[in-house]
């Protein structure tokens, strides 16, 4: 039988205003009832992940895993909890864990290869795993090139992180000098230079007129845009 959508629907609510403790105790019910609940399962795992339980969460996700397999979301956030545990774990058992999470995101663009977001946490991993562990340069700028055939603009902070990490700098900049080539007043190619500039250190007066600019502009709209007030803190970064 499946769950009693009142409960289902109370926990949800739960979840969303965030009152991480009631939902939890709504969800352990739910699941004493029906342990083959998909969404039981799922929720548990990401309130696991939430209280800074990844041990839990992974056996959670792994359940919900063995009840849809072909979920590459369910699989990223499997490796998404290995990866915290892999963090959290003694040094001789960091190397089975990183497998684990590396498992789980290749899985996860196996089964959903325009998945962005499991190519992006398959770029993170191949950018800092070292080689022993299955990291690697090549690796992470394939992944980032993939992310950007799919989202150009994910795919350039990608490649400039990459980039800058490797100290190739030009390369780093590069990715957002080939938007304003054609759109000089682009507004989160702007930010990500005055961004990169901040972060590395590099182009510094360049990156204060970028910004600058920003300031000048109307912000685009749409989730994760860089707020006037978040531009400031970076002009502020970039003056000290």
């Amino acid at each position: 039988a499946s769950p009693d959508p009142a409960a289902l629907t109370a926990a949800r609510e739960l979840f969303r205003a965030r009152q991480l403790a009631e939902a939890q105790a709504a969800y352990e019910k739910l699941a004493a009832a029906h342990p083959g609940n998909l969404e039981v399962q799922v929720q548990l795992g990401e309130l696991a992940l939430r209280r800074d339980d990844p041990a839990a969460a992974v056996v959670y996700f792994e359940k919900a895993a063995g009840l849809d397999p072909k979920s590459a979301r369910i699989q990223k956030r499997l490796g998404d909890a290995h990866g915290t545990v892999a963090m959290k774990a003694p040094l001789f058992s960091k190397p089975g864990h990183a497998r684990k999470t590396l498992a789980a995101y290749e899985r996860a663009v196996a089964l959903d290869p325009a998945y962005v977001e499991g190519r992006l946490a398959l770029f993170e991993f191949y950018r800092q795993a070292p080689g022993i562990m299955g990291g690697g340069f090549d690796k992470a700028l394939a992944e980032a090139q993939a992310v950007k055939a799919l989202d150009a603009a994910r795919g350039r902070v990608a490649l400039a992180t990459l980039y800058a990490g490797e100290k190739q700098y030009a390369q780093a900049f590069a990715q957002f000098q080939e938007v304003l080539a054609t759109q000089p007043d682009d507004y989160l190619a702007l930010f990500q230079i005055g961004r990169l500039a901040a972060v590395t250190g590099q182009e510094l007066d360049r990156g204060l007129a970028a910004l600058r600019r920003c300031l000048e502009l109307t912000p685009p709209t749409g989730a994760g845009v860089p707020t006037p007030a978040s531009i400031h803190w970076r002009i502020g970064t970039l003056l000290e």
